[in-house]
């Protein structure tokens, strides 16, 4: 019996098939609640400030999101067929104790960006508290941390997500559902006044790419997709723990080619559209919809929006932040670790990270932080579909994914070729990042080399994959 197993508890237990209950449309909707959400329209913002105009952000967003849509569905395959989440699917190519790795990996990238979303939460009641009180600095950080009401703000937010992690996840539920009607009716709003104050789309949709050349745009432009395809690159992971519940693999398929590129290209219009009308009404570029919001002169407005940014961020935070590494967190002890437990540990690291600095800016957002982590995820999801697809066949022992002496107990535990082609997909992204964090000099690597950072996600896919397959077919 896997339940007696010490691999086994009833959140990463298989579902059963008579309890798989999600179509299509509720996978088109959660891409939709998902992708409506205030990291998006910052991505989108983030390019214009780069130096793209309005088509070339668009673009690059479709194209990342078509792009990652294909781990998505293949990496969901396995959820669907078998009831199992991500963590369990790792043990298959990482080993019974092996999966904590790349499990480990993806739970700290969720930890970052539950600190960013907690930021920003902080951050909505800070300029709501600012409405009232004009006179408070429009300036939230200096050096290193935020100053003292700005960071007050931030640990209020903080702690209402432990609370709602302490109530549990149906607490959510009622938050979720306002979201999902609110956020695209003010999408729509931002939009009508993004077009009114500027007179029309016409000088939005006619402001020039900032990029002399070809040359300097696909500088910019390869990062950018790399970090634009790293924004999911999380859950092109972790989507076992959603398809799992899916009454076919149509289901899980259909929903998300259906619910993934359109929303996120929609929300990125919208960002596209607003930030280039910020240019044209304030003469500068506001890439952040809560500062923007604090522009408005009504405070009853301003108000609003900042209560209704903080509940949308809420329920974002706990359905995409908390959930997923709540599991990966429990796949470390599986009897010791629950639900909330993982919560709490992925508040305390949310808080570690620094989560204010790497949203203060495009370069830090993009560059260092989504790019950085894409480096990481891209040679699991490469290990894995390699596995799955190539290696397995599609056919796995589900008794055995909980059985820590079974077939997928490999060494002790570990696949070592796993870990070799984790670490050797890696490999050719540090020197790209440690010039991007400025530890080492731009003359330390040759160009080719750092230069490689650029295509971090695709590099560590590939690289992992095929020496991953080159490694098990030599066994």
């Amino acid at each position: 019996m896997i339940e007696s197993s010490s691999l086994y508890n009833e959140d990463l237990a298989p579902v059963l098939p008579n309890e798989r209950k999600w179509g299509t449309w509720n996978y088109a909707a959660l891409w939709i609640s998902m992708s409506l959400c205030i990291p998006t329209y910052m991505l989108a913002s983030s390019l214009i400030e780069g130096g793209m105009n309005w088509w070339q952000s668009i673009l690059t967003i479709f194209i990342a999101n078509t792009i990652v849509l294909i781990p998505m569905i293949l990496n969901g395959h396995a959820g669907a067929k078998y009831g199992i989440p991500f963590p369990v699917l790792a043990r298959a190519s990482f080993g019974t104790s092996g999966a904590n790795i790349p499990a480990i990996l993806r739970a700290i990238v969720a930890c970052g960006w539950f600190g960013i979303q907690t930021w920003i939460g902080g951050k909505a009641i800070y300029y709501l508290i600012r409405v009232w009180f004009p006179s408070m600095s429009e300036t939230l950080i200096s050096g290193a941390f935020p100053h003292a009401v700005p960071f007050a703000c931030f640990l209020a937010f903080w702690a209402l997500n432990m609370l709602v992690v302490y109530l549990g996840v149906e607490s959510i539920r009622k938050l979720l559902v306002f979201k999902a009607f609110f956020l695209p009716l003010a999408a729509l709003a931002l939009l009508l006044w993004a077009i009114s104050a500027a007179d029309g789309l016409g000088a939005i949709l006619s402001q020039p790419s900032r990029f002399a050349d070809t040359g300097s745009f696909f500088k910019f432009f390869f990062p950018a997709l790399t970090g634009m395809v790293g924004f999911w690159a999380t859950l092109s992971l972790n989507i076992p723990d959603f398809t799992r519940y899916a009454k076919s693999q149509k289901a899980q398929i259909n929903g998300q080619a259906l619910g993934l590129p359109t929303s996120m290209t929609f929300f990125a219009f919208v960002g596209v559209v607003v930030t280039s009308a910020t240019t044209i009404v304030f003469g500068t570029t506001i890439w952040d919809p809560v500062v923007l919001a604090g522009k408005f002169e009504s405070k009853v407005v301003v108000s609003f929006a900042m209560i209704a940014i903080a509940i949308s961020t809420l329920a974002t935070n706990i359905a995409a932040n908390i959930v997923s590494p709540a599991n990966d967190f429990a796949n470390l002890a599986p009897k010791k670790i629950n639900f909330t437990m993982g919560g709490f540990i992925t508040g305390i690291i949310g808080l570690l990270i620094f989560p204010w600095k790497l949203a203060e800016d495009p370069s830090g957002y993009i560059f260092t932080w989504l790019v950085g982590y894409s480096s990481l995820l891209g040679p699991i999801g490469g290990i894995m579909i390699a596995d799955y697809y190539f290696i397995k066949k599609q056919q796995l022992d589900v008794d055995d994914l909980y059985n820590p002496k079974g077939r997928y107990s490999f060494s002790s535990g570990f696949n070592r070729n796993a870990v070799i082609a984790l670490l050797v997909g890696i490999l050719p992204n540090v020197p790209g990042f440690l010039l991007q964090i400025k530890v080492i000099s731009a003359t330390a690597f040759p160009e080719w080399i750092s230069h490689l950072y650029s295509y971090a996600w695709f590099v560590g896919f590939f690289v992992s994959g095929i020496v991953y397959l080159l490694l098990m077919r030599k066994k």
